[in-house]
């Protein structure tokens, strides 16, 4: 995974050895402390429900630097989605070399078509972000497109530029 927005620019590295947890390494450059940084990473299913129209989830995360112990988060994220709705969440807080975060975003959408098994898939979405720094919310559109194990998503606000997902499960 690669990941660029106002705070960070990070590559993700995660091996899942089976459904209920991940393990992985992460290379952050962090926008706030202008410093790079290994650190490991962990991600636990809490929950997942899956019925014949919708599927849920719910995660817990966390990280710490490999350099630093000082740079660590941990986070819950979740989201339930149909072949038409998605809805989305997290909260996350991170400590970094000299500054402490929380941050929180929502994301819904919609897409506009339905696709087979194998097609490209469309969402298109909206997101909401708000951390303490600033304490204000900022919203922007979002596009989502995947097609197997690729998926890239973009989004772009005034206040924190371009923010970009590129993801390929193998």
């Amino acid at each position: 995974m690669a990941n660029s927005n106002a705070d960070k620019d990070n590559i993700y590295w995660h091996y899942t050895p089976n459904i209920n947890y991940s393990v992985g390494l992460d290379y952050q450059q962090d926008k706030i402390s202008n410093k790079s940084f290994p650190s490991a990473r962990f991600t636990y299913l809490l929950n997942r429900k899956n019925t014949a129209t919708s599927q849920r989830n719910l995660y817990l995360s966390t990280g710490v630097g490999l350099d630093h112990s000082s740079n660590y988060f941990y986070a819950l994220s979740g989201d339930w989605e149909t072949r038409r709705v998605f809805a989305g969440f997290s909260a996350k807080q991170i400590s970094g070399i000299g500054y402490d975060l929380f941050e929180q975003s929502i994301k819904l959408g919609v897409a506009p078509y339905l696709g087979d098994y194998g097609d490209l898939h469309t969402w298109l979405m909206v997101e909401t972000k708000k951390n303490n720094f600033d304490d204000k919310l900022i919203t922007y559109p979002v596009l989502r497109l995947f097609k197997g194990g690729a998926l890239i998503e973009v989004g772009y606000h005034k206040k924190t530029d371009w923010d970009v997902h590129l993801m390929y499960r193998f």
